[in-house]
Order: structure tokens, then sequence, then C-alpha cells
């Protein structure tokens, strides 16, 4: 799983961090970025038997960020 930029505490103590979710909002399709909670919705997603087929797998929970490189 690649949630991409998160804001979080220990993010806070990157230099400049403001500045890379700034930019990733801005790239992002949706308009915002992903939060914990998104994160944690997907994993218990790829817990459940509809995921059971998924392999090899990256997958990105980032608002799209991640598509428009």
């Amino acid at each position: 799983m690649s949630p991409g930029p998160l804001k979080t505490r220990a993010a806070d103590g990157l230099e400049h961090f403001d500045l890379l979710l700034n930019e990733a909002v801005e790239r992002a399709p949706v308009g915002e970025l992903a939060d914990i909670m998104d994160v944690g919705f997907t994993c218990a997603y790829l817990a459940t038997p509809y995921a059971r087929r998924l392999t090899g797998q990256t997958v990105y929970v980032d608002g799209g960020v991640s598509i428009m490189a």
C-alpha cells in the first residue's frame, strides 16, 4: 500500500513538509489528499474476501496524485 503524503505528527517535523502537502493537493484530481481514515478503510477492504484475488499490486491511496506524474 502506498498512501502518499499524510498529515501526521511525525511528518510535521520534516522540513518543508507543508509545501509538499500543498503541491500534492494541487496535483490531486480529487482536490484533496487521503487521510489516515482512508488508509484504514483500504486496509480493512484488503482484509475482506472482496480483495481475495488482488496479488502483487501496489494500492495507491493518495487522491489520484500517483496517476498525475
